[in-house]
């Protein structure tokens, strides 16, 4: 099965033009490495209704899995978890465990990260770092799981 992705940018600065989104673009570049198909990108602002939309619109042009990047830190206006968690059907908690353990390796701040994933209907969600590199290494680490989850969510027989 070719895993199909969307991938919202969060962040004020970009989605106003204040700067150039360099998440997207490092998601991307990560998914046609893994084979995967990008059909959907969205720049919104840390805002709890843009941020739902986005995945609501990725999910309708049929994306199995959402990669977000950006608004997982403790700033006033980090509000991606939240997001995510008030339309998910179901947190998947080893997800964002993962990442944040391997971070630590990388990185003392990593225990700022509130990186998580779940289910929102058939399609995975991944709330990744807003730093391109963060992002890139944190869906590195959680990379193995990816393609039972989709599978599992999307219905497709799976062997275990």
């Amino acid at each position: 099965m070719q895993i199909h992705v969307g991938i919202v940018t969060v962040s004020d600065r970009a989605s106003s033009g204040v700067y150039e989104d360099l998440g997207g673009p490092a998601l991307r570049e990560a998914s046609a490495r893994n084979g995967w198909l990008v059909v959907a990108e969205e720049v919104v602002p840390d805002d709890v209704p843009a941020i739902q939309r986005a995945i609501r619109t990725c999910a309708a042009r049929g994306a199995h899995l959402v990669l977000t990047t950006g608004g997982t830190g403790v700033a006033r206006r980090d509000v991606t978890p939240e997001a995510v968690r008030a339309i998910a059907d179901k947190e998947i908690p080893g997800f964002g465990e993962v990442m944040r353990m391997k971070s630590l390796a990388l990185t003392p701040n990593a225990i700022l990260s509130r990186s998580l994933a779940a289910a929102v209907g058939p399609t995975l969600v991944l709330c990744l770092p807003g730093k391109p590199a963060g992002a890139v290494d944190c869906l590195g680490f959680v990379l193995g799981a990816i393609p039972h989850t989709v599978k599992v969510l999307q219905e497709v027989p799976t062997s275990c």
